[in-house]
């Protein structure tokens, strides 16, 4: 009887490990589609304007040389009405979520052509899920760097 019980908890243990393994594995395809849908965005209607639509209303922006722009209002109004440049566009490395589901990150690689050179760097992005299960950024950060090994 102690190995049927012993059994069906190592059974039970292994599903539920089985079952949070899918919801993370969820979640981080989640983050990499929001992550892409906003570079995609980015190259059809402006890298600010792609920013403003993900972003969640206490968005924090670290950009080079710059002091951190708080909120996406305050991001709005740093930025005026310009949706910003179309050649920006970025693509996910890595993708990280936390074991409750509501936040998660997501890391990768940015080029940003312009007429006469091509520069390249590293980015960091927070995602925070909403309560309608969309991602929104909560944090966005980069840096210029050597073109990408891949």
């Amino acid at each position: 009887m102690k190995t049927i019980k012993l059994l069906l908890m190592v059974l039970l243990l292994n599903g539920c490990s089985e079952n949070n393994t899918d919801k993370v594995q969820k979640w981080k395809d989640e983050i990499v589609k929001a992550d892409t849908d906003m570079s995609d965005l980015a190259a059809k209607e402006g890298f600010s304007a792609a920013l403003i639509k993900y972003a969640d209303e206490s968005f924090v922006k670290f950009d080079e040389g710059m002091h951190p722009t708080v909120g996406k209002n305050a991001f709005i109004e740093k930025r005026g009405a310009s949706p910003g440049p179309k050649t920006l566009t970025w693509k996910p490395v890595f993708t990280e979520v936390a074991a409750s589901g509501d936040l998660g990150y997501s890391w990768g690689n940015w080029k940003f052509v312009l007429p006469d050179t091509v520069v390249y760097g590293n980015y960091i992005t927070i995602w925070k899920k909403q309560t309608d299960g969309s991602w929104k950024m909560t944090f966005d950060a980069g840096n210029s760097s050597p073109p990408p090994l891949n």
